[in-house]
């Protein structure tokens, strides 16, 4: 049975401050506004889409704070252990007896070329489809070469390890080191070893988001703000009343305080090429340099360049979702264990987890820690959370709004089935990352906002009135209402996060 949504509602709101048909409320055309008689109407108006508003998903995830400078850069701290991918060279090409292995990425597949961490007498183990063998590295050719001995066979072509023909395809892992009497790190007793490639430092990235200024304003003329309305209407904080542009400049806070955190989930930095920076002053002038970016990173954009992506989940099976829950459990496996989650999916996402969830002997709540609300399970459930562990994490499953509403995300999500975003896994608590501002590692949420204050000004959320209505402050007949804040989001380990599509 096919299910097909009403069209005579008005779902769109028009640009004219005043109660007409052509705005939000529906007046039938034979029922005149200035008729003789009073019409019959019933005075309350119904929400007829419920709570429209989507606002509420950062202050649940993260924390807000203070910046001053045009952007913020954070680094983070790389990988503890050191691990690579290469390939092991033909032995008649070596200089080792045990054989030679041409180091190329790192672990997580970036380059390292010449600046790989591994010394003489590093004990690694070395593996590939073909075995495992753990040796002793001899020495260091080339910076990019490293020459190793096996402990149980006199080569790595004995021990089975040959060339496979491609590259990246052998493992390499620093387990540890081994030292003779008398030797010492860089200059052994055996001066063919010696290696000059020093102490290894900590690795990091840097990155970098700014932030964009959104504004809005709502305006009505002084003679419609004193005019009475018949139909009484009532704001998304519950507050009613007859005057109509009380309710015009409500929804128009309320939509834009909407914009404020879909901005924070769906923007992106614009690219140099793009004509948004060359055309004209239509954001701001094209720098000489041609280094100027508008735009801003997003949750989405974030995760989608940094961290990882499932299409796992999808209610087909409750045994495969099971199993493709699984698989995300172990991709956190890899990038640090981080033990409590927050999920923000939509519908048919949702449905599908309890269903796989009902498929496991402890549904529900069994075994969660609520560690992330102070373990108030209570504190969960008024938040619109329900918990449940898997393995030794523990996830907050929460319907996400945004992701189901029409005319949000969910009609993306309808238009192009293909690239839908169905929620998103967020890690619970704080990362130590150093904040270069201050010069000095701070522990702050792994997601949180960033706006723009001083002593003088405050941009997290600016609204100020102009016009004759009020205090006047010109001559203009009317009430203007200004809207403005400037931020940006900060998502920091994104290799720890997970989007769902």
């Amino acid at each position: 049975m096919a299910i097909t949504g009403g069209s005579s509602l008005n779902k769109t709101p028009a640009a004219i401050p005043q109660a007409l048909q052509t705005n939000y409320l529906d007046f039938n055309q034979d029922m005149g506004w200035a008729q003789q008689y009073l019409p019959d109407l019933m005075e309350k108006e119904a929400e007829v889409f419920g709570p429209r508003t989507i606002s509420g998903f950062l202050s649940k995830v993260g924390a807000e704070e203070a910046m001053a400078a045009d952007q913020v850069i954070w680094s983070e701290q790389g990988r503890l252990h050191l691990s690579y991918k290469g390939h092991i060279q033909a032995k008649a090409g070596g200089t080792a007896a045990g054989g030679q292995i041409e180091i190329e990425v790192d672990i997580d597949g970036n380059d390292v070329g010449t600046d790989h961490g591994i010394r003489v007498n590093d004990t690694v183990i070395v593996a590939n489809s073909q075995g495992v063998v753990r040796c002793l590295v001899e020495a260091t050719d080339t910076a990019s070469m490293i020459d190793v001995l096996p402990y149980d066979f006199a080569s790595l072509d004995i021990a089975g390890l040959t060339t496979e023909g491609g590259t990246e395809d052998t493992t390499i892992l620093v387990f540890g080191s081994e030292y003779g009497k008398g030797m010492s790190y860089r200059n052994t007793a055996n001066s063919a070893n010696t290696d000059e490639r020093g102490a290894n430092q900590p690795s990091f990235k840097t990155y970098s988001n700014k932030p964009i200024i959104m504004k809005d304003y709502y305006e009505v003329s002084g003679s419609d703000t004193s005019r009475i309305g018949w139909v009484e209407v009532a704001s998304e904080e519950g507050k009613s009343g007859y005057l109509w542009y009380l309710k015009a400049e409500a929804d128009t806070r309320a939509r834009f305080n909407d914009y404020l955190e879909m901005s924070m989930l769906e923007s992106e930095l614009n690219l140099l090429a793009s004509t948004i920076e060359t055309e004209g002053n239509l954001i701001q002038p094209a720098q000489a340099d041609g280094a100027s970016k508008v735009g801003t990173e997003g949750l989405f954009a974030a995760i989608e360049s940094r961290g990882n992506l499932t299409s796992g989940v999808t209610g087909v099976n409750a045994s495969t979702d099971l199993a493709e829950f699984d698989a995300i459990l172990a991709e956190f496996d890899k990038q640090g264990a981080i033990e409590e989650y927050m999920m923000f999916i939509n519908r048919s996402t949702s449905l599908a987890m309890d269903d796989m969830l009902a498929s496991m002997n402890s549904y529900g709540a069994g075994g969660t820690s609520y560690g992330v609300f102070d373990n108030d399970e209570d504190m969960a459930l008024n938040l619109g959370f329900s918990g449940f562990r898997r393995g030794s994490y523990d996830f907050y499953k929460s319907d996400f709004r945004y992701l189901n509403d029409k005319a949000t995300r969910g009609g993306i999500n309808a238009a192009n089935a293909a690239n839908a975003i169905r929620g998103v896994m967020i890690p619970a608590g704080t990362s130590t990352v150093y904040d270069q501002s201050i010069g000095s590692n701070l522990k702050r949420p792994f997601l949180h906002v960033r706006y723009r204050a001083s002593a003088t000004d405050n941009r997290k959320m600016k609204t100020w009135t102009t016009g004759s209505v009020g205090a006047s402050t010109s001559a203009l007949d009317a009430m203007q209402i200004h809207m403005l804040s400037e931020r940006c989001l900060v998502t920091q380990g994104a290799n720890n996060f997970m989007l769902m599509k």
